[in-house]
């Protein structure tokens, strides 16, 4: 249960805070050490060496300092070893320079076995030195027996010196380690007093408590000493079980890294902490292309993967920040203080250093990259659950810009409250069934019959009138509603269909669908589900995606695609042109349709580059043996050009505008299979438009 975000046994920087705090904590520490064995003299020191009653504690107090009591895994300053009890009976029953030396040989032994780093060690034997050298020094003062004198035995007058003896080194303790802790954290020492202060007081107080007994065992009855091993063993696994339970609690048992809960506290402590001027920062990090591990190696390969970068993240923050997992290939880093956004992408640029360091398992070698958003209190929010949003908002416009990592900007939020509204009206739309389809015909140019039908969303809003649909169906497509949306719309297609079908109207409709419903494995199943419902073939319907779709490797392996083709249903690919794909790419997709943007339609008479670009894709799509649909034709000239191009289908509106499925139904079947080789006539009759 070792935190991965423990760097204590990172050397402190020369010349830093830390280094001079520790340097001279050492420095007093191991002065104090070396003249109290000069008090002591070589008759004494050989005197206890015969005496098996001083072995006997020696060990215990080397036993006790091999494993802390810890009371919860998510304490500051670790736990409390137990070697405390018998170290302070050393001092009380032999003196204090018996007490110092062998509660430092002890944390030389366990540095040994746990392998800590050279300065903690000095650290330790320095501060309980001079926390046993605090407490020594009360006695001295406070009991009426010269002090230290050898094999003293306390009685009821001694309790009140006691008493204050353990305090006094309990506060010198407690103050020299949060200092060294606030100074490695870069937190204050008044707040990791306070959030330690009530555990190790407590485990403290009964460990000192039992002292003055120990000694007392010692000088009557020594067999029974080895006795306190049992309450010892009972408090070890009492703690064990609470800390196991709280670790499980507030950690990631895949990463062992802090989880969502440990980040709320930690990061409402910082921004508690946080003083006029300072800041704190908080990252979310995605991994990019991680869901391709996992489904191409399995998940075995992709937990290794989510370790190794656990691992990595840990290892590239400053001491004090905090590295959580989230979920999935979600992680978060807390910086409870950092100077301003300029200092926060620095760290987040070293942190994708570190990840993109490429990773071999399974012998083959992964280039692991990460989206990373930034958000600041209180520059960007003024609580946790702000900070963690717009962090988020920053996250998804690294992704969406592929600039690895940016800062939250107010101006490119899209979650305003109106927003949040919007979504919350979205959903109560969809389940009243309050959105409609409007349908626009998709025209032969060389005949001018109908070849299917477009469906369009359509929203009236009974407050804000008709939304466009740019407005909110993007906005469904980053949240979980883009799912309902769909199986909404794929279903008012299909029973639209089937109305036509019945009535003689066999015309394909084509229905809009975003890359990430594409890549769904639940959309083959949704359609099979539905044309069965209805009764339909599966060329009733066609799917249209963005040409976004052809950047994505993981749509040439999805298994929902090769479901959808051996279902029949067909691919349309919309947009074409506005992207960076190229048509040879086609040829690894199941489309049977390229539909033209009309953003290079519309100019087409007016750009000669417009016109040679539309020409070569009609001409591409034409030699791969695919369909060629020209998008927003509103012009006779356009049409005219398009046909002479070799266009096969052409929508716009020049023909009609995009028709409520009552109009569409008079249209098509006024239309339908009516071959009109002059376009002219065909839109110059009464009923082409009927809106």
């Amino acid at each position: 249960m070792a935190d991965p975000n423990d760097t204590r046994d990172t050397g402190p920087r020369v010349g830093s805070p830390l280094w001079a705090y520790l340097t001279a904590v050492i420095t007093i520490g191991f002065a104090t050490l070396v003249l109290a064995q000069l008090l002591t003299g070589p008759a004494q020191l050989l005197s206890l060496a015969r005496s098996p009653m001083f072995w006997m504690l020696a060990v215990l107090v080397v036993l006790g300092e091999l494993r802390p009591v810890m009371l919860s895994s998510s304490m500051t300053v670790g736990g409390t070893y137990p070697s405390t009890m018998f170290t302070f009976a050393a001092l009380l029953h032999y003196g204090l320079p018996v007490a110092v030396l062998t509660q430092a040989v002890a944390i030389v032994v366990n540095s040994a076995v746990t392998r800590k780093a050279w300065h903690r060690v000095m650290f330790n034997i320095a501060q309980t030195t001079l926390a046993l050298t605090a407490a020594g020094a009360v006695l001295a003062v406070l009991c009426t027996h010269s002090f230290p004198a050898a094999s003293w035995v306390p009685d009821g007058r001694d309790l009140l010196a006691i008493g204050l003896a353990g305090l006094a080194y309990f506060a010198v303790r407690a103050l020299l380690v949060s200092s060294a802790v606030a100074l490695h954290e870069r937190r204050s020492v008044h707040r990791v007093i306070k959030t330690t202060i009530g555990h190790q007081s407590l485990v403290y107080a009964g460990l000192l408590g039992l002292s003055p007994l120990v000694v007392v065992v010692m000088n009557d009855s020594p067999a029974l000493v080895p006795l306190f091993l049992a309450p010892m063993v009972a408090v070890y696994f009492t703690a064990t079980l609470s800390v196991r339970r709280d670790h499980q609690a507030t950690h990631d048992g895949l990463t062992g890294l802090p989880n969502r809960k440990m980040l709320v506290g930690r990061s409402e402590e910082a921004i508690a902490e946080a003083r006029a001027g300072e800041k704190v920062g908080l990252f979310l990090l995605d991994l990019d292309r991680f869901k391709e591990v996992n489904d191409t190696l399995g998940h075995p390969v992709g937990d290794r993967l989510l370790q190794i970068v656990a691992h990595r993240l840990t290892h590239s923050v400053r001491p004090g920040d905090v590295v959580t997992r989230l979920g999935g290939d979600e992680f978060a880093v807390l910086l409870p203080s950092i100077r301003d956004a300029a200092a926060a992408r620095e760290v987040a640029a070293r942190l994708r250093v570190a990840l993109t360091e490429p990773v071999r398992l399974e012998g083959m070698t992964f280039d692991v990259d990460a989206s990373v958003g930034i958000a600041l209190y209180p520059d960007h929010a003024p609580d946790f659950e702000m900070l963690m949003q717009r962090s988020d908002v920053a996250m998804y416009l690294a992704k969406e810009a592929r600039t690895g990592v940016e800062v939250y900007v107010a101006e490119k939020d899209r979650n305003s409250p109106e927003r949040l509204n919007l979504m919350g009206d979205l959903r109560r739309a969809i389940d009243r069934r309050e959105l409609r389809l409007h349908y626009q015909p998709k025209l032969n140019l060389a005949s001018g019959q109908v070849r299917g039908v477009e469906a369009l969303l359509r929203w009236r809003h009974p407050e804000r009138g008709m939304i466009s649909p740019g407005e909110f169906v993007p906005m469904a497509e980053q949240s979980y509603l883009i799912r309902h949306l769909t199986q909404y719309v794929i279903d008012e297609a299909l029973e639209q269909a089937a109305h036509w079908w019945r009535i003689g109207l066999n015309e394909q409709i084509s229905v809009n669908v975003s890359a990430r419903d594409l890549l769904d494995s639940a959309l083959p199943d949704l359609l099979e589900a539905g044309l069965a419902q209805y009764h339909l073939p599966p060329e009733a319907i066609q799917l249209e995606v963005t040409e976004r779709v052809l950047m994505t490797d993981q749509a040439y392996t999805a298994d929902a695609i090769r479901a959808l083709n051996a279902l029949g249903v067909q691919l349309a690919l919309d947009d074409f042109g506005t992207g960076y794909s190229s048509l040879v790419r086609l040829q690894r997709l199941p489309v049977s349709e390229v539909k033209i943007d009309a953003s290079f339609v519309r100019r087409l008479g007016e750009s000669v580059d417009d016109e040679r670009i539309v020409r070569s894709i009609i001409d591409l799509v034409r030699s791969l043996g695919l369909r060629s649909v020209a998008e927003g034709v509103e012009s006779d000239e356009v049409a005219a050009r398009l046909a002479e191009m070799g266009c096969e289908l052409a929508q716009g509106r020049l023909f009609t505008e995009p028709m409520s499925a009552a109009d569409a139904t008079v249209w098509l079947s006024e239309y339908r299979g009516r071959a009109v080789p002059d376009l002219g006539f065909l839109r110059g009759s009464d009923v082409l438009d009927p809106q």
